[in-house]
């Protein structure tokens, strides 16, 4: 679980999930200080780290040559619809064949199922 909390700074963030405590806020052009990323960028980050974490994993495991993983995310809304790209860069020793399934590994991190699955946000108030 992680949990927000705001104060009276425009629109500094705490978040807290057990292990971490880190920050979301809006950049100046949007009333905010800037001083840490959107809650839309850490969508974007959610989606590329886990990308990458799954390439890493899968590539260990079949001990196939991969130097590094470089994963761009980028979110818009674009008439009512949010659409994310996902640009993939793989350096190393790779055949087609390789990166092909790397591709279709890239497809089945657990945030990439979540976002391209069916969504519910059950909310309560106090």
């Amino acid at each position: 679980m992680t949990k927000a909390s705001i104060a009276t700074t425009k629109y500094q963030v705490r978040l807290e999930n057990g292990r971490h405590v880190f920050g979301a806020d809006e950049p100046e052009a949007q009333g905010g200080t800037d001083l840490a990323p959107a809650p839309d960028e850490l969508l974007e980050a959610a989606l590329a780290s886990c990308t990458a974490i799954t390439l890493r994993m899968y590539a260990d495991r079949k001990q196939w040559p991969v130097e590094g993983i470089e994963v761009a995310v980028s979110l818009e809304r674009i008439d009512g619809k949010t659409v994310f790209s996902r640009n993939i860069q793989l350096r190393g020793d790779l055949d087609q064949e390789q990166k092909g399934r790397l591709f279709q590994i890239a497809k089945l991190c657990p945030v990439s199922k979540t976002l391209s699955g069916l969504i519910e946000v059950n909310s309560s108030i106090a």
